[in-house]
């Protein structure tokens, strides 16, 4: 093989890819990347068996061929290359590097051991076209609600579901749901996709990407663009019933700028860190105010307040980094803030009627 590429594209995809590729594992080549030739195009893959990913980069292909090179190693060396065009050429097991000044050799190993990459029957699953924006946003709105108990491998995914017609993605880890309305679809679909995976997708996709295809098929899920191909296994097992948690109403209903909100509930939160990051959120009729309050033992204790329009009083404890995140992804510059007692769960929601992103947070025991 004897490829010429320029040093950005290949340090970026090496970037984007390598991230895939396994660390300590039993199966060495898992910790590689594999270099392959394409047409007028360089393949570079990574898998750890549960996700592959692809990245396609424009090279001048002289000789064809493939290898697979320690991960790490050639990221880290090609980023630290100066710009301008780097040559690629594989000799036996090694694979030679050179870029103006700089020259090194890589030991490798042969493309023959790399797994067999995953792929989609496109014509067979069932494929959604999205917007790359409305996509990024849909997903940072609901990923941050998914958990990191490996112990519960259903909580770590996103569910992607078909709900009245419509594409609902929804993620929970127990203390906390996000729900997103996204499309109309007529088609029905229920699959959890891992939030490692979506987290892969986002990084990888860049700015001057518009669509991206999504490939539901059985067991797997597939997100492509005109130069990334990223297929993962869905997470397996039954999704909570999560809707059956959320208050058909609410008796304390608040409407309140949500920047405002967000700078109080920081401001609180410095004074939260002995009492497990706890808030108590007074909502008061009478003076139009969300207050909260929050104690340091060891420090002292805040109040702050934020004007609102609060329908009945009421006072609920509330995680204050769920709080913050929370805000920081809901739209509009006010939102709802809802509640029923100190039992309850919380719903922040945009204000208006129209609002197709709902947040849930469970009470802390006061």
């Amino acid at each position: 093989m004897i490829v010429s590429v320029t040093q950005e594209k290949l340090a970026k995809a090496l970037s984007a890819i390598g991230r895939v590729a396994a660390t300590r594992n039993q199966l060495a080549v898992l910790n590689n990347i594999l270099l392959r030739t394409d047409g007028g195009r360089l393949l570079i893959a990574a898998t750890n068996l549960e996700i592959a990913a692809t990245q396609y980069i424009g090279a001048k292909i002289e000789q064809p061929g493939a290898i697979t090179i320690p991960a790490r190693l050639v990221t880290e060396f090609v980023s630290s290359l100066p710009g301008g065009t780097v040559e690629l050429k594989v000799q036996d097991e090694h694979l030679h590097i050179t870029s103006g000044k700089f020259s090194s050799v890589i030991n490798g190993v042969v493309a023959d051991e790399f797994p067999e990459l995953p792929t989609v029957n496109e014509r067979q699953a069932l494929g959604l076209t999205l917007a790359v924006d409305e996509f990024k946003k849909a997903v940072s709105q609901v990923i941050i609600a998914s958990s990191n108990d490996a112990t519960r491998p259903i909580l770590t995914g996103v569910l992607w579901r078909t709900i009245d017609g419509e594409l609902c993605l929804a993620a929970t880890d127990g203390y906390r749901l996000a729900e997103k309305r996204l499309m109309p679809m007529t088609s029905q679909l229920s699959a959890v996709v891992p939030a490692s995976t979506l987290q892969e997708v986002l990084r990888s996709v860049d700015e001057q990407t518009e669509e991206i295809q999504v490939f539901f098929e059985e067991g797997q899920v597939c997100f492509r663009t005109a130069d990334v191909v990223i297929v993962s296994q869905l997470v397996e097992g039954a999704f909570p019933d999560y809707r059956r948690l959320i208050p058909e109403k609410s008796d304390t209903a608040a409407v309140v700028n949500r920047a405002e909100l967000s700078r109080i509930a920081k401001v609180a939160r410095l004074f939260a860190k002995d009492s497990g990051g706890g808030i108590t959120i007074q909502a008061d009729q009478a003076s139009d105010t969300l207050s909260i309050h929050s104690i340091a033992s060891e420090f002292g204790e805040n109040t702050s307040e934020a004007t609102a329009k609060v329908s009945a009083s009421g006072q609920v404890t509330l995680n204050s980094r769920y709080l913050i995140e929370a805000l920081q992804v809901t739209d509009g510059e006010t939102v709802d803030f809802c509640f029923s007692g100190k039992l309850s769960p919380c719903i922040i929601t945009q204000h208006g009627n129209h609002t197709d992103y709902m947040h849930v947070v469970m009470p802390m025991k006061s």
